[in-house]
């Protein structure tokens, strides 16, 4: 599965550049924050940090550091929401709600063992999501989809209401990341 149609997808809703009060990211351009960018060679002004090291960045750190890639194989959209959890939300906190929602899946380890929830994706990982989808099939990529999806709201809930200030982000987290 090529990335680069879910990159375009992030950097077309992240937009240009960003920098809002209300934002611990700081600056941000194409949804790449100035952090990130200086951790890869950037040094110019983040007004002008340029489209195609954005993409470079979330190919490499957001698609295939995390083995999004690996799971894109066996469920090609899971891997895209994947993807796009990781980049609002981190990897590791992406590849732990795959894994956590195999864990609660597997039918008390009947269907495959439990999996640690190291949030990596790893060979163990990979088998757990290929026993899975063996058991249940093709729609099993759409109830890991709804498992998925159902942490990350949580995620978002609890984000607002620990810090009041990222209440001016969950109306559109929710509008634009869920679903």
């Amino acid at each position: 599965m090529d990335p680069i149609p879910l990159i375009d997808e992030v950097i077309a809703r992240e937009g240009g550049y960003s920098h809002h009060p209300a934002d611990k990211g700081g600056p941000t351009r194409w949804g790449v924050t100035e952090a990130v960018a200086r951790s890869h060679g950037y040094r110019g002004d983040m007004k002008a940090f340029p489209r195609e090291e954005a993409v470079a960045i979330y190919r490499r750190l957001y698609w295939l550091r995390p083995g999004f890639d690996r799971i894109a194989i066996h469920a090609p959209r899971l891997a895209a929401e994947l993807f796009d959890t990781g980049v609002n939300m981190g990897p590791p906190i992406a590849a732990g709600f795959l894994q956590r929602a195999l864990n609660a899946l597997n039918r008390g380890a009947s269907d495959f063992p439990d999996i640690p929830v190291d949030r990596r994706i790893g060979d163990r990982t990979v088998a757990a999501l290929e026993a899975f989808l063996a058991t249940r099939g093709r729609a099993g990529e759409d109830v890991l989809l709804k498992a998925v999806e159902a942490l990350q709201g949580e995620r978002y809930l609890s984000l607002a209401e620990s810090r009041p200030a990222n209440e001016a982000f969950l109306y559109g987290w929710l509008a634009n990341r869920l679903g």
